[in-house]
């Protein structure tokens, strides 16, 4: 059974990336890409799920990037219908705000490869399945989700550098935030948004970054992330059937 699944893109080289087109093909899922910043967002009653991806807007940036109000509305009405979402980056970040959490500014910027550890809600969510309780996160951020978080959320994994890596909705193990961006982890796109967003990175007060050992960090872990988000999307798909036998019952 081909799992149809919208995604919501913000930045044009912000794209799904090599390990979520790989894991979906594998998967026998469709991608259909959204580019919401020139695109009015179709009716999505057709998608089995929803994946919004990361990019460069806040989530308060509504002024700036209009685009967001519309696509509000949809995260909105899109979590009405009950459907499986997952959120990464600035998408966790929107998800997090439709359902009643805080979004501000992390307490560093936190960019590059880091460690993240499970929680014992980590451990027993079904999107983290065979998986290790200890795993890189490919990390291009500097809002987060702000703690404490409502009591509805279960946070599932958190780092030295940020407090909520992910997040689910008690008794809704179908929606899924991530604030890290391993769909992005491969090596051609980590060198890709180096490139992209150096001037940002650039104006960063604290954080010298080095592009070379990002990318050879990258080059390094390689096998490890794709087979991590490899196995992660595995799993959402699963949650997906499993949800949708469950929803036409």
């Amino acid at each position: 059974m081909t799992t149809q699944i919208a995604v919501f893109q913000h930045v044009w080289w912000e794209g799904p990336g090599n390990f979520l087109h790989e894991a979906a093909h594998k998967c026998n899922a469709d991608l259909h890409v959204i580019k919401v910043w020139e695109e009015e967002i179709p009716n999505l009653s057709k998608y089995d799920s929803l994946i919004i991806l990361g990019g460069g807007p806040n989530v308060d940036q509504e002024k700036e990037y209009p685009f967001l109000r519309s696509e509000k509305q949809a995260i909105r009405r899109w979590l009405e219908t009950d459907k499986p979402c997952l959120g990464i980056c600035l998408g966790h970040q929107l998800l997090a705000e439709a359902l009643g959490g805080k979004v501000a500014a992390n307490f560093c910027h936190s960019i590059g490869f880091i460690e993240g550890h499970l929680t014992h809600n980590g451990r027993r969510h079904p999107a983290f399945r065979s998986l290790d309780s200890h795993f890189p996160l490919f990390k291009w951020h500097s809002c987060a989700v702000i703690p404490p978080v409502p009591g509805h959320f279960h946070i599932l994994a958190t780092s030295v550098e940020c407090q909520v890596e992910s997040f689910t909705i008690k008794e809704r193990p179908h929606i899924i935030g991530v604030q890290f961006d391993n769909h992005a982890a491969a090596t051609d796109n980590v060198a890709e948004w180096l490139r992209r967003d150096a001037s940002w990175l650039d104006s960063l007060p604290d954080k010298n970054i080095n592009a070379e050992k990002i990318i050879a960090r990258a080059r390094e872990l390689e096998k490890i992330t794709r087979q991590h988000f490899q196995q992660f999307f595995a799993n959402f798909i699963k949650i997906n059937h499993t949800h949708r036998n469950t929803f036409t019952a």
